[in-house]
């Protein structure tokens, strides 16, 4: 398995994607700062983040510029208890609960849509975005969400924002932003049966950092990202912000066109082949210089599994845990002894075979119908372990219809996991959903920190078909063992 790390100093030359969309979007240069005053088509909002920039907007009686560019929906706070009504939806924490009626009111009172609790679009934001056709190639959005980045994987360029920001892009609709480095990482190759997205990206992280794209925006490419559905560019995107990139992008290509087609909110007719015809055009032109490039055969890589508390400490499901003394940087040594001692792990113990109390399916990562089918095929005739309690939580409600259409929820109850309403859930335990100290996590998100899933916890990260295998074993599994094999 080789890797290419180049580092390179831009001359005049061709124009990224990336530099393509940000040169679209630049309104003007501010001075010599090196920064530019950046428009921005769409904003998603959530009852987490906002809060503060609406009281400060109304403070200075100040409107929204352009509510039509705006979303807003409830995906952090909200229970995802499997039945969903009236008298379900209730949060017993008043401060949470609190979050989301002020949600409600500021959208009313500014004309901004508002998905609620009870809407049959509610879902994790950075699903709802995508599956409604909210932003479309060539856009910018930002929102007050590092994983933001998601939407890279529909050809646009997305960011994470603080509060202050949010403010100044709900009253402006731009924000200051400095452009970013360009980084290419090309993923040759094809997967093969049971590997994912999440699997790439984990590689990705665990060869590059967890800073390893700092101040960069990564163009994934390569013959692997082209064969991957866009629900697997959904997933390297968003976690291209796990190793401190500014965003991650993949080129508009028929893929991608065949999944927006018909969206509820993308041009139809004559108006929908002439976007097309645009947004063919979105390439990276062929003289254009990368600043930093990797890469890296998708053929070679086996089911990822993290250590440790960051998602760069992973190895391949037949690894072991490393040595920190093998480690020459003292700040590394000592995040991995401080990684093994919070984790309740020793170097060299092997991570299959390592019991684990609960799996959780779900998350802005992997929480789509593709995520959810492939979970389904380990699952089908088999059991979750008698000692695991076993999640699923579809990322929208859009998702969970659809996966009821076809039965897996059938397949998810008969394992016995959990089928539960949409939310951010047990990735970020900011609702009912949370660990217990000490409680072991195999889980489809995308950040295993301390405490991430509730003080205490330990989380393994990995993807979808890795949680279904963990659950039946009631350990850390090769889910290549098994997933179902194709007749020949």
């Amino acid at each position: 398995m080789s890797t290419l790390v180049s580092e390179r100093t831009p001359k005049m030359s061709g124009r990224t994607l990336y530099q393509r969309i940000v040169d679209a979007h630049t309104v003007r240069q501010i001075g010599n700062s090196g920064q530019i005053l950046l428009y921005v088509d769409k904003q998603v909002l959530n009852e987490y983040t906002s809060p503060q920039a609406f009281a400060s907007l109304d403070s200075q009686a100040r409107k929204v510029w352009r509510p039509q560019a705006q979303l807003a929906v409830v995906d952090h706070v909200n229970s995802t208890t499997p039945l969903r009504t009236k008298a379900t939806v209730r949060i017993i924490d008043d401060a949470r609960a609190r979050q989301v009626s002020l949600l409600e009111e500021n959208c009313h009172q500014h004309g901004i849509e508002f998905i609620g609790m009870l809407d049959a679009r509610q879902g994790i934001e950075h699903v709802v975005v995508s599956e409604q056709g909210f932003v479309l190639p060539g856009m910018v959005i930002a929102a007050g969400d590092s994983h933001t980045t998601t939407h890279g994987a529909m050809g646009a360029l997305g960011f994470g924002i603080g509060s202050s920001e949010i403010e100044h892009l709900l009253a402006t609709q731009t924000l200051i932003y400095r452009p970013q480095k360009n980084m290419r990482v090309t993923v040759h190759g094809r997967l093969n049966e049971a590997l994912s997205a999440k699997d790439v990206v984990l590689e990705l992280i665990a060869r590059i950092g967890a800073d390893g794209a700092q101040g960069h925006v990564i163009e994934f490419q390569g013959s692997a990202i082209e064969q991957m559905e866009i629900e697997g560019r959904l997933t390297l995107c968003n976690m291209a912000v796990e190793a401190a990139a500014r965003g991650g992008i993949v080129a508009p290509d028929d893929r991608l066109f065949d999944y927006l087609h018909g969206r509820s909110r993308v041009p139809t007719g004559n108006e929908w082949d002439a976007c097309v015809a645009k947004w063919r055009e979105l390439r990276t032109q062929p003289d254009a210089i990368f600043d930093r490039e990797i890469e890296f055969d998708a053929s070679d890589l086996l089911p990822r599994v993290t250590w440790g508390t960051s998602p760069d400490q992973g190895v391949a499901i037949n690894g072991v845990v490393p040595e920190p003394e093998h480690e020459s940087d003292l700040m590394q040594r000592s995040s991995m002894e401080r990684a093994l001692q919070y984790m309740g792990l020793q170097p060299g113990q092997p991570l299959e075979g390592l019991p684990i109390s609960h799996a959780f399916i779900g998350s802005c990562t992997n929480s789509r119908l593709d995520d959810l089918r492939v979970a389904a095929q380990v699952l089908r005739g088999r059991r979750v372990a008698s000692h695991v309690r076993a999640l699923v939580v579809p990322g929208s409600s859009t998702v969970r219809a659809q996966a009821e259409a076809e039965g897996l929820d059938l397949v998810f109850k008969a394992a016995g996991f959990e089928w539960r309403q949409s939310g951010c859930s047990m990735c970020v335990a900011m609702n009912d959903d949370h660990l217990s100290p000490g409680d072991r996590c195999a889980s489809s998100s995308n950040r295993n920190f301390e405490g991430r899933q509730g003080p205490g916890a330990r989380t393994h990260l990995m993807s979808p078909a890795m949680v279904a295998a963990a659950a039946i074993n009631g350990a850390l599994t090769d889910v290549r063992k098994l997933f179902p094999q194709r007749a020949s």
